[in-house]
C-alpha cells in the first residue's frame, strides 16, 4: 500500500491505551511589577488554558490521525476528572473504560508563562501504585474493553505515576496476548524491566542507558545491537525501536536493524514527542507490520511535532504531506 492508502487504514483501527493520564494547564501573564510581600513578580492573569496531558496525549495523536482512540486510567473523583472527561469527548477520544477513586487526584501541571517563558510549574499529584482494589477494578475494567472492543493493538503508557504497577503490567500483556492483541509501551525507570513479552518497547536513549548502567554517548549500528540484546534477554519481547533525540531512531526485529537519521528540523519544543512517536509507531506496525515504514514514519512525526511550541498532537495532513515528500518508496 502507498502512503495515502496507509493512512485511510488508521481509520479502521481501534487502539488502547492504558497508563497515567494527567491535565495540563496553561496560564499566560504578565509582569508589571514586584510583590510587596516577598520578593518575587506578580503576574497578571490574561488566559488559562487546559489541555490533555501525559497518556491522554498519545490517544490524542491517535485520534488526531484518524484511528478510534480509547483511554484507560485511573483519575481521582474531581473537578480535573471532569475537565478531562470532557476535553476527551471533545476530541472523540473514548474514555468509557478509565475508572475513579476517591483516594487518588488527577494529576494537574499547572504552568504559569510571562512573556513565552516558563516562570514556574505547579504539580498537584499522588504518584503512589494503585491499591489492590484499584488495580481489580482497572483491570476488570480492561477486561471489558479487550472483549467488548478488540482493539488491534494496545499502548501501555508510563509516566511514573502508579497507574501501572506490576500486577497490571502483567495482567494486561498477558491478556492481550491471549487475544491476539498487538501490545506497545513507552516505559519510564521504576518498572522498565516488567514489560516482559511485549511486541514493541519503546525507550529513548538515556531510558536505555540508565535501566542497562551503560555509559556510552555514541550512537553506533553495533554498539545499539547489542543494546537490543541486551534488552531481548530480560524481556523477550519482539521489536526494540529507541528513539535518539537529534539523531534520529534505532530500531531492531530479530537480525534486521537499521538506524533512521532525523530529518533537518526547526526545533520549537521537543514537550510531547514521545507521545506522537509511540502512537505513530504503534499504528504503522499494526496496520503493516512493516518495522522499517514504522522507524521512517514515526521519525518524520517526532520531528514535525517538535516544530511547534508546546505539547501538541501531529497533524495528520502536514504528515501524509511529508511522508509522501520524503519516503521515496514507501513500503518498499
Amino acid at each position: 500500500m502507498n502512503v495515502t492508502e496507509l493512512f485511510e487504514r488508521f481509520t479502521t483501527l481501534k487502539v488502547g491505551v492504558i497508563g497515567d493520564v494527567m491535565l495540563d494547564t496553561y496560564m499566560w501573564g504578565h509582569v508589571e511589577r514586584i510583590s510587596p510581600e516577598a520578593p518575587v513578580p506578580v503576574v497578571s492573569l490574561d488566559k488559562k488554558e487546559q489541555r490533555i496531558g501525559g497518556a491522554g496525549n498519545v490517544a490524542l495523536n491517535l485520534q488526531s490521525l484518524g484511528a478510534r482512540a480509547f483511554v484507560l486510567a485511573v483519575t481521582g473523583n474531581d473537578e480535573e476528572a471532569a475537565c478531562l472527561n470532557n476535553l476527551f469527548a471533545q476530541q472523540g477520544i473514548d474514555a468509557q473504560y478509565s475508572i475513579r477513586s476517591d483516594s487518588r487526584i488527577t494529576t494537574n501541571k499547572t504552568r504559569i508563562i510571562s512573556r513565552n517563558q516558563q516562570m514556574m510549574r505547579l504539580d498537584a499529584e499522588i504518584t503512589r501504585d494503585l491499591t489492590s482494589d484499584e488495580e481489580d477494578r482497572l483491570l476488570q475494567s480492561f477486561e471489558s474493553f479487550l472483549s467488548t472492543e478488540r482493539p488491534d493493538i494496545v499502548i501501555l503508557e508510563d509516566y511514573n505515576k502508579g497507574v501501572l504497577t506490576e500486577a497490571v503490567i502483567r495482567s494486561v500483556i498477558s491478556s492481550c496476548k491471549k487475544a491476539g492483541v498487538l501490545t506497545a509501551v513507552d516505559p519510564k525507570r521504576r518498572n522498565f524491566f516488567e514489560y516482559k513479552g511485549v511486541d514493541l518497547f519503546k525507550p529513548n536513549l538515556k531510558e536505555v542507558r540508565d535501566a542497562l548502567n551503560m555509559l556510552f554517548t555514541d550512537t553506533d549500528g553495533h554498539l545499539l545491537q547489542d543494546v537490543h540484546r541486551q534488552l531481548h534477554q530480560q524481556l523477550h519481547h519482539r521489536i526494540s525501536f529507541i528513539t535518539l533525540s537529534e539523531k534520529g531512531v534505532f530500531y531492531q526485529e530479530e537480525d534486521k536493524a537499521a538506524i533512521v537519521p532525523s530529518h533537518l528540523r526547526n526545533i520549537a519544543d521537543v514537550s510531547g514527542a514521545g507521545d506522537t512517536v509511540v502512537a505513530v509507531a504503534a499504528l504503522v506496525y499494526a496496520a503493516t507490520k512493516d518495522t522499517h515504514l514504522m522507524a521512517e514514519i514515526a521519525n518524520i512525526a517526532g520531528g514535525l511535532v517538535c516544530e511547534v511550541v508546546g505539547t501538541a498532537a501531529i497533524d495528520r495532513e502536514k504528515l501524509l504531506a511529508e511522508c509522501s515528500s520524503l519516503l521515496a518508496s514507501p513500503g518498499a
